[in-house]
């Protein structure tokens, strides 16, 4: 019954970000996490899995059985949403598991059966609880008030009861709702088609680099982008978008079916559009916001074009190509082990007070990441927890500053998770997509700037400064980009027109070119990267990624000039978890992002960071 959260997107969408390839050594080093999970906590083998699958199934007449008597009285719609609470909390744990095995070897077919079990049974469970909504709504607001004035156990469904009731114009009677949660696994199938078609059919190249032949799969793309060779990374983004090209009719027609699928339930939910559907869904975002933020980069683009002009300076570039966004700026000669990743992240977060630092001090030291690439594993990086267990993460750490980076980040999400879990009932502890990037990025960016103060040279200061550019161009203005491309194919459906692989890499290279500038040279074939982007299958996720570091710039900024109070206040949206619309949980915190100012802010953190490294130059 409610609605789709990021913890609940990503139990069946596998990993978000991508990461580098070759592997840390894995060992025992003093202070280092253990480098993989232990599941056990979960399900302690596949047939205790199979045995609750089969048991929350028999639950689901449980949940049936009060269709029709919701208006009885309170006791018995508290019954009702205690049975579908109940039943979705079981299958969020195994959803978890079915995908962290899955996600864990891509080569197994067992385990990608499991996932599509899970996924099923999620969508019985919508089957089963379909007649809800339209049933509430038939009790009306003043009935259901009443309820809740009598019966304090209704407390904790008291946000999903008064997010029905808004959504009632776009809520259908009982049958066809029952529809709409039968469609949800055939709907899901672009986005599954695509991620099989990815990780395991589309052949990748093999080429010769100065450093020696690689196999350019997707974790190896994310490695050698940033050779410091330019010779080496063309002929990657050559030979990689050309792979991807090479598919881009099928990849188009996965992608044209997701965002036919899009339109579809947006439509038969009364909305005027997808993107108005999407956002009203992931927590009544005004979509005002989507066009603020779209208009509001666009205007910024001066400063990134001006980010990208240093750059080439930097590099000792005579032109500046696309393949150049991804060199760092100036060399680091360091790596990174487990145990100095956990222990500089630790030092990082200190600024969020002892008991955050005590208690991530407490979960890094457990068994709750894969760290470590391998052979089959899914490339890339994201969290995911069951709230009656803890957080697990999926890792491909290197050894680079990406690593620890991206471990951050990942446990940034973790926090997010534990403080929510612990602060909120079931019911509302699953946090908004919304604000789901915002801790994350907090922590990158206390990580940024406590390597900064480390930095002892001019070229440390340098290295750290274009990271911290680096992770606002990558998670502002690239996700911005995303969102805009993603915006336009839905819109040229909606307008009647019809999409194709060639079409998308017309509107790609376009966007392309308009936000790096007339300076950077986009090569026609890295026209095909939108093939590359799993986000394009979530219905409108990317765009939270700017806005989500919009807001944590604003929270770090407050965090560090403000004192305890200040990092309560941001602690506090964490623990909020899902108990109001996202953006209202910001506006209690003091941030309006309707506005244009929280963009324009990171806009301008980004040109001092900028003025910064020209200070140092």
């Amino acid at each position: 019954m409610p609605d789709a959260s990021r913890r609940e997107i990503l139990l069946a969408a596998g990993a978000l970000a991508l990461s580098s390839t070759t592997a840390l050594a894995a060992g025992t080093v003093e202070g280092a996490p253990p480098s993989t999970w232990d599941l056990s906590e979960l399900y302690p083998n596949a047939e205790a899995w199979t045995a609750e699958r089969a048991a929350v199934l028999k639950l689901l007449p449980q949940v049936t059985a009060f269709k029709g008597r919701l208006d009885a009285d309170a006791a018995t719609l508290r019954a009702a949403l205690q049975a579908a609470s109940d039943v979705g909390r079981k299958s969020q744990r195994l959803s978890l598991y079915a995908g962290l095995i899955a996600d864990s070897d891509t080569s197994v077919a067992a385990a990608q059966e499991r996932r599509q079990l899970a996924i099923a049974l999620q969508g019985q469970i919508s089957e089963a609880t379909a007649y809800m909504q339209p049933e509430i709504l038939a009790v009306g607001a003043t009935k259901i008030a009443a309820f809740q004035k009598a019966d304090a156990g209704l407390d904790k469904f008291a946000f999903q009861l008064r997010d029905t009731l808004r959504k009632a114009s776009h809520t259908l009677g009982g049958e066809a709702e029952e529809v709409i949660a039968a469609a949800s696994t055939p709907l899901a199938g672009a986005q599954q088609i695509r991620t099989q078609l990815v990780a395991s059919d589309l052949p990748w190249p093999e080429v010769m680099l100065s450093t020696g032949k690689i196999r350019l799969d997707q974790a190896a793309y994310t490695a050698a982008r940033e050779a410091p060779n330019r010779a080496d990374r063309k002929l990657v983004f050559e030979a990689f978008f050309t792979a991807f090209g090479s598919y881009k009719t099928s990849l188009a027609a996965a992608l044209a079916t997701q965002v036919q699928s899009d339109i579809f339930t947006a439509k038969a939910r009364r909305y005027p559009s997808a993107v108005e559907a999407a956002l009203d869904a992931a927590g009544a975002v005004p979509v005002g916001v989507y066009r603020t933020l779209v208009e509001e980069t666009n205007t910024g683009l001066p400063a990134l074009h001006r980010y990208f002009e240093v750059r080439r300076r930097m590099l000792g570039l005579p032109d500046m190509h696309y393949y150049d966004i991804y060199p760092p700026l100036v060399t680091l000669n360091e790596t990174f082990d487990l145990a100095r990743i956990r222990t500089l992240t630790l030092e990082a977060v200190a600024a969020l007070g002892p008991d955050y630092v005590a208690t991530l001090s407490k979960a890094t030291a457990s068994p709750w990441g894969d760290y470590l690439p391998r052979k089959n594993k899914v490339s890339g990086a994201y969290e995911n927890d069951a709230y009656d267990v803890h957080p697990y993460l999926l890792l491909n750490l290197t050894g680079n500053y990406e690593s620890l980076t991206t471990f951050a980040h990942e446990w940034g999400h973790a926090m997010h998770s534990i403080l929510a879990d612990k602060a909120q009932p079931y019911e509302t502890s699953s946090y908004s997509i919304f604000t789901a990037e915002i801790a994350s990025t907090m922590n990158e960016q206390l990580l940024a700037d406590s390597m900064l103060a480390k930095a002892k040279t001019r070229q440390e200061k340098l290295f750290y400064l274009g990271q911290l550019l680096e992770l606002m161009r990558g998670t502002f203005y690239r996700q911005a980009m995303f969102a805009e491309f993603e915006l336009l194919i839905h819109e040229t459906v909606e307008k009647g027109e019809a999409l194709s692989g060639e079409g998308m890499n017309a509107m790609y290279l376009a966007l392309l070119k308009k936000y790096h500038g007339p300076k950077v040279t986009i090569d026609p074939v890295v026209a095909s990267e939108w093939a590359y982007v799993p986000h394009f299958y979530y219905d409108f996720y990317v765009y939270q990624y700017a806005t989500s570091i919009a807001a944590s710039a604003y929270f770090y900024g407050e965090v560090k000039t403000g004192g305890a109070k200040a990092r309560d206040n941001y602690l506090s949206v964490l623990k909020a978890g899902g108990a109001d619309y996202p953006v209202e949980v910001l506006k209690k915190s003091g941030l309006d992002m309707t506005s244009p100012a929280p963009y324009r802010a990171l806009i301008e953190r980004f040109s001092k960071t900028l003025d910064q490294v020209e200070a140092l130059l």
